[in-house]
């Protein structure tokens, strides 16, 4: 039988189907539901970003944090720091925005979540889908999405910070409504974060014994237990991130105003 090439046109077209779906069953719910609540993370995302309302003591609103420019309320600053002045006039949250953005962006399972609820490639199994040819991640631009595993560490950083936001909020408001979702959000966001492949890649992925290295091997099997809930934690800290952000900004409005907010 003769080898296929790199060139050979099985490589270049994805199978098709004769049909438009082998399904019987409501295989488009579960694309349709993932672009409704990506959709809605993103248009909350972008109104968060330039609201104004992201600070009342001693709560900070996750998409704000960390608040580094001086423009910056003082008691929002990371341990009162503010390397950027004035002249760079940005939202808080578009200045640090990059790093979470950009670990979920090329996060393994957003990947898949948004290639088949936004690009339809494919939308679901046996089902057909537009596009007749499939290159992969091999190209521009989906290439770009091998720097996941460089975002993760900008991801436990931000992880840390909100916990550090919580903690600071626990503190001063320890029977704040307030501080008990940033403690929630925190600990959710942690927990995404360390269930990625990347990081169950990092803490022992590449070794061929584990007996040499037990702690390791501890790790990477606390990290694998995780990272069979990968999909379960990136879904409910997707939510409660914009639960917590938008909690905290309608307290700094005055929408919210009981006595234990």
């Amino acid at each position: 039988m003769t080898q296929q090439t790199a060139e050979s046109p099985a490589r270049k077209q994805r199978a098709q189907l004769k049909v438009r779906t082998l399904r019987t069953d409501r295989w488009w719910l579960a694309p349709a539901l993932t672009f409704a609540g990506l959709t809605f993370f993103l248009i909350y995302g972008f109104w968060a970003i330039f609201d104004k309302s992201y600070f009342v003591e001693p709560y900070i609103a996750p998409f704000s944090s960390p608040c580094l420019t001086t423009a910056c309320p003082e008691g929002a600053r990371l341990f009162g720091w503010a390397p950027i002045g004035d002249w760079f006039a940005l939202p808080p949250g578009l200045i640090i925005l990059g790093l979470p953005a950009g670990f979920r962006f090329t996060c393994y399972y957003y990947r898949k979540s948004y290639y088949r609820s936004f690009w339809l490639s494919p939308p679901a199994c046996a089902v057909g889908e537009p596009h007749k040819k499939y290159t992969g991640e091999t190209r521009l631009p989906l290439v770009i999405q091998n720097v996941h595993r460089y975002f993760f560490y900008g991801a436990i950083l931000i992880g840390a910070i909100l916990s550090y936001d919580a903690i600071l909020a626990l503190i001063h408001k320890p029977a704040g409504l307030g501080t008990w979702i940033l403690l929630i959000n925190a600990a959710l966001i942690v927990l995404y974060t360390l269930s990625c492949h990347s990081c169950r890649h990092i803490t022992a992925g590449r070794l061929n014994h584990f007996s040499k290295h037990p702690l390791r091997y501890r790790a990477w099997t606390f990290v694998s237990k995780l990272n069979a809930k990968h999909m379960q934690l990136a879904w409910a800290s997707l939510f409660s991130v914009m639960i917590a952000d938008f909690y905290v900004r309608m307290v700094a409005k005055g929408v919210i105003t009981f006595p234990f907010a």
